[in-house]
Formats: C-alpha cells, structure tokens, sequence
C-alpha cells in the first residue's frame, strides 16, 4: 500500500510518500480502506515531537509507528474472524489507537473506536469530526444559555468546534486567534472576536463563565483571574511547563478563587463518538473544511497545520479504487 511515512521528528519536510506492507488484521481487528483522514493538533505535536508529552507515547528519538494520522472515514475491507458487528463495505468513521497510523491507504486496527459514518456527511466531513468534535462535546458540557464562553485558538481544527457547540448552547461567544481571521470568526458564529497579537485576553477580570484554551501558554495564576466567580478554565493543548503545571496547581488555584481550573482529558472512546454523531444529527454543528488535499500532498497540508493558516479542519482524501 502506499502511505505518509514519518521515521523521524521534525518539520512537515520529515514526512515523504512510499510504499508500506499492506496490514494484515488480527482475529479481533478490521482493516478500513481510508478514505479520508483529518489533522489535528495533535498532529502538528507528533510531528514535531514537541512539546515533551508527544514523545511520551510516540517514541523517544523518533515515532514507533512510522504512519502519521488518527482521525479517519473509510470502507470495511476485511474483517478478523471474531469480529460480529461491522461486515465488508460498512462505512465507517473514527479515531484511532495511539494517534497514529491513519495516513495510508489501508490500516488494520481494532473497531473499538470506529461508528457508522452518519448518513448524509461525505468521508471528508466525516474525517474532520472524531477527536475535535470529541473535544469540543466535553469542553462545552454544561454551557447554559447567556454564558460568556471563551475560546484560545478558535480558528484552528479544534476550535471551530467549540465555537459551534457553544453557540448552539447559546452562549456569547469570544473568539481567540490571529486577526486575519476575525471574518472567519464571526462566520461560524463568535459575537466577540480577539487578536491574540494585539490583546491578551488574560489580562481581562472576571468576564468569563468558561475559557477553553486549546494553545495555552499562560500559568493558572494567571487565566483565573478572566473566569467570574464559580467559572472553569480547561485546557487541552499548549506549552509542556503550562501542561504540568495547570494539571498540579490549577485545581489548588481554583479551590483558592472559587473557579475550576485544569486540564480537560478527553479518552478516546466509541460512546464519546456516537455522543458526537447524535448532535450532528440534531443539526447543532456541521464539520467546517479549510482545504482539502490529496493524501500524496501530505507535506503541504501539514505545512499548511503547522504554520497555523488553517480555518477550520484540513483533510487529506483517498481517491476510491
């Protein structure tokens, strides 16, 4: 099979185009004919290798599985002989094991965190939903109506996600991110929209109920000075030091201040995805797609990732056959 090899740390540039064994699945796994496969940002991490955390589970010196890639929609092609619920030619979606691995043609893997494709959404809307709608499901459980909800990095693969849910809640909604995007911002729904260059939203007091902060790079004795009395800062992506130190001490703040302050871990699970395709289904977010890009011009699309030009979710596309 062909597929984005990455057999070291670094640039976009690392990643080349070659030919992989085709994957054989075991009793208990399925092997899914990609169709399309989405990047996060936990993409653009395993590829660098940084911050610290993506080598914890990726590899030391350089990645274990040498396929990029976690979020993907495809075709039953074969399945192990102890696997009942999914047959040859169901089509479906979701994460996969490690975060790795969906950037080929082919991958074998168990269906444990695959579900049917939602009829109605192509693969490439399909693929954009898995890990950032996920995400922004937990950020944004418990929003109420007239909440003033804040997202760090609103414009990327996650964030239009939060802002979505968030305004179906029916929250006002602060929008974080570079300022040619503000226009973007405002289309998918953000009433307030911040230039991360020219404002620090952490310098703000007490305006916020939620602050979801997707590129954090601010201490909890800093952000929880922006949330209002009872609010609740999460973060889910940033700085390895901001990382530690939000999961140690941010809860210590927020007992302290009367705020809930810390990382919000969202596992990767079967029931978090169909949770995720029932609001798809009740018409409260649809998938936005910044590009789409050819799966042998993955270098382009996660230059495109890291350089942090995205509006919404790039994807890469499987031709069928």
């Amino acid at each position: 099979m062909q597929a984005v090899i990455q057999d070291r740390y670094g640039s976009a540039d690392v990643v080349r185009w070659g030919e992989l064994p085709d994957p054989v699945p075991a009793d208990d796994e399925i092997l899914l004919r990609v169709r399309a496969v989405s990047l996060n940002g936990s993409d653009r991490e395993n590829l660098a290798g940084r911050p610290a955390y993506a080598r914890w589970t990726n590899g030391l010196r350089r990645p274990r599985n040498p396929v990029p890639g976690s979020d993907v929609a495809g075709v039953v092609a074969a399945v192990g002989r102890r696997v009942t619920e999914y047959a040859w030619g169901d089509q479906l979606y979701g994460e996969l094991a490690g975060y790795r691995g969906g950037m080929a043609e082919l991958v074998a893997t168990r269906p444990k965190l695959l579900a049917r494709k939602p009829d109605g959404l192509s693969f490439v809307e399909a693929a954009a939903i898995p890990q950032a709608g996920g995400i922004a499901r937990r950020a944004t459980a418990g929003v109420r109506p007239g909440d003033a909800v804040l997202v760090n990095g609103a414009g990327g693969a996650g964030g239009v996600f939060v802002v979505g849910l968030a305004k179906h809640a029916g929250a006002e909604v602060t929008a974080v991110d570079r300022g040619d995007k503000a226009d973007f911002l405002n289309e998918i729904g953000a009433d307030h929209t911040i230039d991360f260059a020219k404002d620090d939203w952490a310098d703000e007091r007490g305006r916020y109920d939620l602050i979801v902060d997707l590129v954090a790079e601010r201490s909890p004795f800093r952000v929880h000075h922006a949330l209002r009395p009872g609010g609740r800062y999460a973060m889910l992506g940033g700085r390895a030091r901001i990382l530690l130190g939000t999961a140690s001490l941010g809860p210590l703040v927020g007992r302290v201040h009367g705020k809930r302050v810390g990382v919000l871990v969202v596992p990767q699970s079967r029931a978090e995805l169909e949770s995720v395709s029932a609001l798809i289904r009740q018409g409260a977010f649809t998938p936005r797609i910044d590009s789409v890009y050819p799966l042998h011009d993955a270098k382009a699309a996660l230059a495109r990732l890291a350089a942090g030009d995205s509006r919404g979710k790039i994807v890469l596309e499987v031709p069928e056959g």
